[in-house]
């Protein structure tokens, strides 16, 4: 198995591989639990990179665009357990237990969680969902298992309250500073547009007045632009690149990058 393993549909899902794995994974749309059980997980945004071994879980703040390396360690098969936390069952926690929702999180965006006798028995007690995801039981129990992470967190650290009770729609923010640091991630530009605090006309309106072209247009020149430098100036192949950069494919990239420089770019 080398995608994730969905065990209660949207809410639960389980990873195992047993080589090396890269993924774009783009667009983080909810707040998101992992326990790494075994193995490196490593999670790169454009501002930060963040490790995690076995035993440690991290906390991953909603709406962002991140890249996930999976990396088996001394001959053991990499594991991971993730834990989708939904915005409307948050929202039912907040008013059950009368925690007023905040304005604005200005906290880290990913949170290494300390390991405690709490949270590694709540992880342990979803193993045999896991053993057995055929069962309907596990179709039932998503939202209570939600409900008790979360209890699990703020009991753990209570400022966590912060990060997971914020509702506010993502703020207006520096466009240049984000599409630079970000454009190598394939999503729709709508997202992009979500991200940035904009609507989507309002972000081709201001994404025309900062670059002088729209989104699909610059998106486009930027990648094609970096795949050049890397095949000329870093020798990267161009099987090893496309990926990263955004492309959905190795022949969308090969087409692309003729129809840009007059040539294929394994001819550079």
């Amino acid at each position: 198995m080398t995608n994730p393993s969905e065990i209660i549909p949207g809410v639960l899902f389980y990873s195992y591989l047993s080589t090396l794995r890269k993924e774009k994974v783009g667009f983080f749309e909810y707040n998101t639990l992992v326990l790494q059980v075994a193995g490196i997980f490593t999670l790169v945004t454009s501002d930060e990179t963040v490790s995690m071994s076995a035993g440690n879980m991290i906390l991953i703040r909603k709406n962002q665009l991140v890249e996930i390396i999976k990396q088996p360690v001394n001959g053991e098969d990499y594991q991971t357990i993730v834990i989708i936390l939904k915005e409307d069952v948050l929202r039912q926690i907040a008013l059950e237990r009368h925690i007023e929702p905040v304005q604005k999180y200005t906290g880290p965006a990913n949170v290494v969680i300390p390991e405690n006798d709490f949270l590694r028995g709540f992880f342990q007690s979803i193993i045999p969902y896991v053993k057995h995801s055929e069962e309907t039981i596990a179709h039932t129990v998503g939202e209570l298992k939600i409900k008790e992470a979360v209890q699990l967190l703020l009991h753990t650290n209570p400022k966590l309250a912060g990060f997971l009770f914020d509702f506010s729609e993502p703020h207006k923010i520096d466009l240049e500073k984000f599409m630079v640091g970000n454009y190598h991630f394939n999503v729709p530009v709508e997202k992009f547009a979500q991200l940035t605090g904009r609507s989507l006309a309002g972000f081709k309106r201001d994404f025309q007045k900062t670059f002088g072209m729209a989104p699909r247009q610059w998106l486009q020149e930027k990648r094609l632009t970096e795949a050049r430098h890397l095949i000329e100036s870093k020798h990267k192949k161009p099987s090893d690149i496309y990926l990263d950069l955004g492309f959905e494919s190795l022949s969308h990239f090969s087409r692309s990058f003729k129809n840009k420089y007059g040539k294929a770019p394994t001819a550079l």
